[in-house]
């Protein structure tokens, strides 16, 4: 079923089940959320493929994206406001049009396939090691403080996959092959390859003294 949808194009990518937090300050985008919360409080959530997310015109987005639900909106000043979101299903865009200060889109739903689910959840429990070893060298490494007492990892497959893929701290078109995979399985291999090839490159990471390190950014 084709669905007509206003579209945001953002620099990162929005995974079902996760939340996403936006500063909305430009006109056009004030324009889109006071039209969408008085109707569906629903938006595009896509990747930029080509241009700016902010101050130019209109982003090219990646044909991939997220439904995004609103759950709050906190008014600032000057027509300002910080919106957050939740991810729901992906879709796929079939038209763009620019006939509004924002882009809409036609989109259908893009349902994840299950297939062989045994082959899923004989792959899950490797997964969660590596997502373990990958935050707690992350912290080691960065400083980047998670705490990961705190953290739940859902017992539900496909919602671990999403989560895995939102936590990994790389540029976020690399993970495009996890939100345009057709099936769990093929989610699952994608992420799996992610957390195995940044797992490697931490763990020669840790090997590195300070003064390696340092030399290491002057060189670059």
């Amino acid at each position: 079923m084709v669905e007509k949808i206003p579209l945001f194009p953002l620099n990162t990518i929005l995974f079902p089940g996760m939340p996403i937090n936006i500063h909305v300050f430009e006109k056009r985008y004030q324009i889109m959320m006071d039209h969408i919360l008085k109707s569906a409080p629903v938006f595009g959530a896509v990747l930029i493929r080509r241009g700016t997310e902010t101050l130019g015109p209109l982003a090219e987005p990646h044909m991939y994206g997220t439904f995004a639900r609103i759950i709050d909106v906190e008014p600032l000043e000057n027509g300002h406001f910080n919106i957050t979101a939740v991810g729901e299903k992906r879709f796929i865009i079939q038209n763009i049009f620019q006939d509004q200060p924002y882009l809409t889109a036609d989109v259908n739903e893009y349902p994840l396939e299950y297939r062989r689910p045994l082959d899923v959840y004989r792959r899950i429990r490797p997964l969660r090691n590596h997502i373990q070893y990958y935050l707690q060298t992350l912290n080691l490494i960065d400083d980047v403080n998670i705490n990961l007492s705190e953290l739940e990892m859902p017992e539900d497959p496909i919602s671990l996959l999403f989560l895995a893929a939102s936590l990994l701290q790389i540029p976020p078109h690399e993970k495009l092959p996890v939100i345009t995979a057709s099936s769990v399985l093929d989610v699952c291999t994608s992420v799996e390859r992610l957390y195995r090839r940044e797992n490697a490159v931490l763990k020669n990471m840790i090997h590195v003294s300070e003064e390696e390190a340092r030399n290491f950014a002057r060189l670059n």
